[in-house]
């Protein structure tokens, strides 16, 4: 066997193995994945008052405690340009475009075009886990955002 053929051979061979491996990985059960979950523990549901807002900076989100109980974990990532938003009294403000948004996360003021996104929130035992992984983006607030006990 000559030089040339060999490495034609060799090159072949290993670019029909990387092929062969990536269909193998194309065409695998997803299903068989595990699925990482990252849920937050916020604390136990006792520990909120009504009308609050609570800053979880870490976790890059706020709980909103509504009038009614209900709760929303809305990310702390302006819509505009991804600033991070401050809470105040009203609601929360971007600090580098001044964007405001209510207490729902809805836009008050542009530069943002849509709402704060929020993620999902669910309650075990009586402790309020917020999946972290998974934010939603909305445009505006709807009652079945909410969480409640």
């Amino acid at each position: 066997m000559k030089r040339r053929s060999f490495i034609k051979k060799a090159i072949f061979g290993i670019v029909s193995l990387e092929l062969g491996y990536l269909l193998f990985d194309a065409f695998k059960s997803k299903s068989s994945e595990k699925v990482k979950t990252n849920l937050f523990s916020a604390g136990k549901i006792a520990k909120f008052e009504k009308n609050k807002m609570y800053p979880y900076n870490l976790a890059k989100f706020y709980i909103s405690v509504l009038e009614d109980g209900g709760l929303l974990a809305i990310s702390i990532k302006c819509t505009h340009l991804g600033c991070m938003v401050q809470a105040n009294a009203d609601g929360f403000l971007c600090p580098c475009h001044a964007s405001a948004f209510d207490k729902h996360g809805e836009v008050l003021s542009p530069p943002a075009t849509r709402a704060l996104d929020i993620f999902p929130i669910s309650i075990q035992d009586g402790e309020i886990l917020v999946d972290t992984n998974q934010a939603i983006k909305r445009d505006k607030f709807n009652k079945s955002q909410l969480t409640y006990v």
